[in-house]
């Protein structure tokens, strides 16, 4: 409970902030009284960190969907002839025996004649952490998934969209197996999703919770306000990149943007002028909700775009994302455009804050990193050996010894450098 003091400087704050929101939305019909805010143009500019940070997971996705083609076949195992003839469709930038040499510690491939790839004893480990923390963090996830179904506008989602995203959102494979039926309160599953959940079917919000029903900048401020006793407005955080500047009339839009109400991503927005300011304030609420409830606070737009139409979101939503340097970057690293939330990297590149699930990355690059140290071991003893030879034999054979070491040269810059992850 609020001192007397304290409350009526929470309602001089109110009003002050509604007096500030009236005079910000007068100036952007001032300044912008005949255009679109899709019109509103803001140069895309390079940001070599996040950058970074996104090419840094090339490897561990070009092997995490490797392994995911084992994963999911029959009994976990595959003909290896088969797994070979995939490498386009999970971009793997060399071929899987070569992939394979480098990260042996991924797949077990028994002998010919007709070569099985399954899980190696260091993946099997792994599956057994997973089990794991999926089970301990089996409430996290589905207030997560709550989340996402909370934002619609129908209180519902398919399956396939859901399905398509839900790596990003750190939810399991068979979640709607392993996490759905374990709340009953939360969600309804109609239709029939099929074995890989490609069918028609909708996952449904039974009942709603308005504990859930706050956003990420909400309770930002709601902390806050148990910690000073006066709730700030609710709000982004803005954090331009260093060498980026806007043009004055963008800066004075951003500005008087900015004091617009807070539109919570989990308020009906259905009577919203979608070409207001206001509809811009909801939809970057809501573009910044889901990419606050990511694993990594970033995701593929292309992926986002799947769940236009039942968060109500604009067919150029993507353009947001420029129009708000602040909020947001959008990296065109790994051939596709990735949103990334600002404010939840530091100035390396890092998180800033650690989401649970992170660890079953970490676990396994980590398993990735032990193969391929092994490997560049042997690469390196090879090497030594082949130049012992050559100190013994003198000048006979050079040539041939010459090509071979060139093999073993190309073999190991091919094991330290980077792949073009497509």
């Amino acid at each position: 409970m609020l001192l007397p003091a304290a409350a009526a400087a929470a309602t001089a704050a109110a009003a002050a902030a509604t007096a500030a929101a009236a005079r910000a939305a007068s100036r952007l019909v001032q300044l912008f009284p005949s255009r679109r805010i899709s019109s509103l143009k803001v140069p895309w500019k390079r940001d070599p960190v996040l950058d970074a940070a996104i090419t840094r997971d090339r490897r561990f996705r070009q092997a995490s969907r490797l392994v995911r083609e084992v994963l999911l076949s029959p009994g976990r195992r595959l003909l290896f002839r088969y797994l070979t003839k995939r490498r386009e469709r999970i971009k793997l930038p060399v071929h899987v025996p070569t992939f394979l040499r480098r990260y042996p510690t991924l797949l077990s491939v028994s002998p010919p004649p007709k070569p099985v790839a399954s899980p190696s004893p260091q993946l099997l480990a792994f599956l057994d952490f997973a089990s794991r923390l999926y089970e301990l963090h089996a409430p996290l996830l589905a207030s997560r998934l709550a989340k996402l179904l909370m934002i619609s506008s129908t209180r519902a989602l398919a399956v396939t969209k859901i399905a398509a995203a839900k790596r990003d959102f750190g939810l399991q494979d068979d979640f709607l197996v392993s996490l759905v039926p374990k709340y009953p309160e939360l969600f309804r599953l109609v239709g029939d999703p099929g074995p890989d959940a490609s069918g028609n079917a909708f996952l449904e919000l039974v009942s709603w919770d308005d504990k859930l029903a706050k956003s990420v900048i909400e309770l930002k401020a709601d902390k806050e306000a148990n910690v000073v006793g006066i709730r700030p407005r609710p709000n982004f955080t803005v954090k331009m990149p260093k060498g980026f500047y806007l043009k004055k009339e963008m800066r004075e839009w951003v500005r008087d943007w900015l004091e617009l109400p807070y539109v919570s991503p989990y308020a009906n927005a259905s009577n919203l002028d979608p070409a207001s300011p206001k509809a811009e304030k909801r939809s970057i609420g809501v573009l910044h909700e889901v990419l606050s409830l990511t694993v990594e606070r970033r995701m593929a737009v292309p992926v986002i775009g799947k769940f236009c139409e039942e968060y109500r979101l604009p067919n150029a939503f993507a353009n947001a994302f420029t129009r708000h340097p602040g909020i947001f970057y959008v990296s065109l690293k790994g051939g596709i455009k990735t949103a990334v939330l600002r404010e939840a990297y530091d100035e390396k590149g890092k998180l800033v804050d650690r989401d649970p699930m992170l660890e079953l990355k970490e676990r396994f690059v980590a398993v990735m990193e032990e193969g391929h140290k092994k490997y560049l071991e042997d690469l390196k003893m090879k090497r030594e050996e082949l130049q012992k030879e050559r100190e013994v034999a003198g000048h006979e054979d050079v040539k041939v010894a010459a090509e071979i070491e060139d093999q073993l040269e190309e073999e190991w810059h091919s094991g330290g450098s980077g792949d073009n992850d497509t």
